[in-house]
């Protein structure tokens, strides 16, 4: 594809391509699209033909007939799938192109996972590519989460990101604007959704899919138990484990936080070990500063409050905490022609 098509300039995009949901920035006019990263397709002769992409594809999750599948291209903050990432890429990118210039190629900034190795990357860039970019620059998420929140990421103070995504949790200390100390933990939204899906196996005989634990997290979902009672509840259907036949259960905000109790504890456990790791000055900064939580982990009832108590750091959740990667990537992406925003990302192609 070209680039400039009759005189024509694509705008140029952002992409905050996440495990549960893709967003895109376009720039000079924002966040324009918000949808879940699931494909549906049909196999058609063996070749896999797109029936819907976002949010059309997720309400067939787990409804499909023998012929069709829903899936998601993404586990884990990489590409599982190259193909369908791809097409799905593609897709969207059309959702936000003006008709007229559906033919013209954008330039794109994306984030990375910091712990994605160089084939991650590479499987990345090329799917953007071949998605229909004309130059790919990446971004890693950490440092796009930081811009996104606000935090002064060039003063020579460091400061702390904490970014629960729905395949990994990014932590990072920055200063001086770069990454000082970061680690990706493959324990974020989808780790918490099995959670609940096998508690309630293991406690209620109870078979829920993963829409179904999803919508529990998001509705009644807790870090901390309540202090008396059992809290907010809400009924659930499913399969009877034992019967095989459809029942309804109540769940309780008591019995979602005893789920999360082990994957909870192995964000807290990792935000503990870049404290041990991290140069004591940096330590002091953070101690000053406090932790920002971002993503959607981070609107976990009471999250913030059971890192705070462990810790004994302030802990802080930043406005608009869903949309932070994306908004700095388009911080990336409206100052990429400026020294500022050529340090914000990796080296392209």
């Amino acid at each position: 594809m070209l680039g400039n098509f009759f005189g024509l300039v694509a705008p140029d995009l952002a992409i905050d391509l996440g495990t549960a949901n893709t967003l895109i920035y376009v720039k000079g006019k924002g966040v324009v699209l918000d949808e879940p990263s699931v494909v549906a397709y049909v196999n058609e002769h063996g070749r896999k033909e797109v029936y819907a992409v976002g949010a059309e594809a997720k309400t067939m999750l787990g409804k499909t007939h023998r012929s069709m599948e829903v899936f998601r291209p993404l586990r884990d903050g990489v590409i599982a799938d190259f193909d369908v990432a791809e097409e799905m890429i593609k897709q969207f990118i059309k959702k936000v192109m003006p008709r007229s210039l559906t033919l013209i190629s954008p330039q794109i900034v994306i984030c990375v996972p910091t712990g994605a190795t160089p084939v991650e990357r590479r499987t990345i860039l090329e799917s953007a590519q071949a998605g229909g970019a004309r130059r790919v620059h990446l971004i890693e998420e950490p440092m796009a989460a930081a811009v996104g929140a606000g935090l002064q990421i060039d003063d020579p103070a460091g400061c702390m990101v904490v970014d629960i995504g729905g395949g990994t949790t990014e932590i990072a200390v920055l200063s001086l604007g770069g990454v000082v100390w970061s680690r990706s933990l493959r324990e974020a939204g989808d780790k918490m959704d099995e959670a609940i899906i096998q508690y309630l196996r293991r406690t209620e005989n109870l078979l829920i899919g993963e829409s179904t634990a999803e919508r529990i997290k998001k509705e009644i979902g807790t870090a901390k138990a309540p202090d008396e009672g059992v809290g907010m509840s809400m009924p659930i259907k499913g399969r009877d484990n034992l019967s095989g036949v459809p029942k309804e259960i109540t769940v309780t905000e008591a019995m979602v936080a005893e789920a999360l109790t082990e994957q909870i504890g192995k964000i807290v456990d990792a935000v503990r070990q870049a404290f041990e790791q991290m140069p004591p000055e940096l330590a002091a900064d953070i101690y000053d500063r406090g932790i920002m939580l971002t993503g959607g982990g981070a609107l976990l009832r009471n999250l913030d409050q059971v890192l705070q108590e462990r810790i004994s750091i302030r802990v802080s959740v930043a406005e608009e905490p869903l949309l932070c990667v994306v908004k700095g990537c388009g911080v990336a992406l409206e100052k990429l022609n400026t020294p500022e925003g050529r340090r914000l990302v990796t080296p392209d192609v």
